[in-house]
């Protein structure tokens, strides 16, 4: 089993989670965060650190459709180990459905 980042974590990229991942298995893009499900260790602790809630167990059926994204973009962006600034209208994209279409930015974040 492992975790993911879903589309609540676009335009919000807390990185409360960052700091608390013992693998550091995070990858930062533009606007949101990813986990690479082949370094997770499935320990959990990143889940209740999300204020966006953004993070589920591969369990849970929300979160089937966004395995393959994380695997992808995991490949992809830099790896994330310090908690950076979340963006300034992060509270304003907290809990706004549907974001992935027209919000979703492929690029690659800073990373650390």
């Amino acid at each position: 089993m492992t975790f993911v980042v879903t589309e609540d974590c676009i335009r919000c990229k807390y990185m409360d989670c960052v700091e608390v991942c013992p693998v550091d298995c995070f990858h930062e893009g533009i606007n949101m965060l990813v986990i690479n499900p082949e370094e997770c260790i499935d320990c959990g602790v990143c889940e209740p650190e999300c204020p966006a809630e953004a993070i589920l167990p591969d369990t849970d059926d929300r979160a089937e459709a966004w395995l393959d994204l994380n695997r992808a973009y995991a490949a992809q962006w830099p790896t994330i180990t310090q908690k950076g600034d979340r963006p300034e209208d992060a509270d304003a994209w907290k809990g706004v459905p549907d974001k992935f279409q027209e919000h979703f930015d492929e690029g690659a974040g800073e990373g650390s």
